[in-house]
């Protein structure tokens, strides 16, 4: 059993160093250009060279994904609650937000930067827009799925609309909002991402449009390994969150593996 769960620890690990070797090997057999694909020694390597940029921007992006992705949190928990507080409500807004979700959000930039300028303020709006949606929705889902039966038992008990609520509705909604978490953390990092290579003069998206520029492929490359870096501890840390939070939830199997 402990072996089992040794191997499950280093399963990531394994695979991504797989990863690297099998992306590594293609190049070489192959002899794919830099340009075009640069293997994992080139892209480490662009890392060390321009290792002070990669922090500082990605510091950046960081604080304006987390802004966003705040601002999402509170925003998208308040508006669940509302559409899930009643059918009439939910059957109102819901389709409404999935209008709003169907808009590119590359599409929303430039009128915020007409609202707003370049830089940061643009990139925090662009990371919650993109965000808040699987939030509001999970909210919603958890409140709304209460069994007719249960609420019809309550209320003959005597509760009222606002103790099922408080009671049932918000403790059910709570493995849907964390598990919300962890997809909306990913989200906001593209948000952001896609903020700065249109309208900011730092970050990352910034200085991998920058690479672009000057045809460095690996640098390019680089920024792309310090996104997926800050986006799984991101994802680790909304996941650790979700465990202590709703372990009540988790299936017992799920959980041993």
């Amino acid at each position: 059993m402990n072996g089992s769960k040794a191997f499950v620890r280093m399963a990531p690990w394994v695979f991504t160093i797989a990863l690297f070797v099998l992306w590594e090997l293609l190049c070489v057999v192959f002899k794919i250009p830099e340009f075009f694909l640069p293997p994992p020694s080139a892209v480490f390597k662009a890392t060390y060279d321009y290792w002070p940029a990669i922090v500082r921007n990605s510091w950046i992006t960081l604080e304006s994904t987390m802004l966003g992705f705040l601002l999402a949190i509170g925003f998208g928990l308040a508006l669940g609650l509302v559409i899930g507080w009643s059918r009439t409500i939910y059957a109102g807004i819901y389709p409404l937000m999935i209008g709003f979700n169907a808009i590119p959000k590359v599409a929303v930039v430039p009128i915020l930067v007409l609202w707003f300028g370049i830089g940061f303020i643009p990139a925090v709006l662009t990371a919650f827009l993109i965000s808040f949606f699987p939030i509001v929705v999970n909210v919603a889902t958890g409140l709304a799925t209460i069994e007719p039966e249960l609420e019809d038992v309550l209320k003959a008990l005597g509760a009222s609309k606002l103790d099922i609520m408080r009671k049932v509705g918000i403790p059910r909604s709570l493995p849907y909002f964390f598990g919300s978490l962890k997809v909306a953390i990913t989200l906001a990092f593209v948000g952001t991402v896609v903020s700065e290579s249109v309208a900011s003069n730092n970050g990352i998206g910034n200085l991998m449009l920058q690479a672009q520029a000057q045809f460095n492929v690996p640098l390019i490359f680089a920024g792309l390994l310090a996104l997926a870096v800050l986006g799984i501890v991101m994802y680790w840390v909304m996941a650790v969150l979700e465990q202590r939070m709703t372990g009540w939830a988790q299936r017992s199997g799920f959980a041993q593996n």
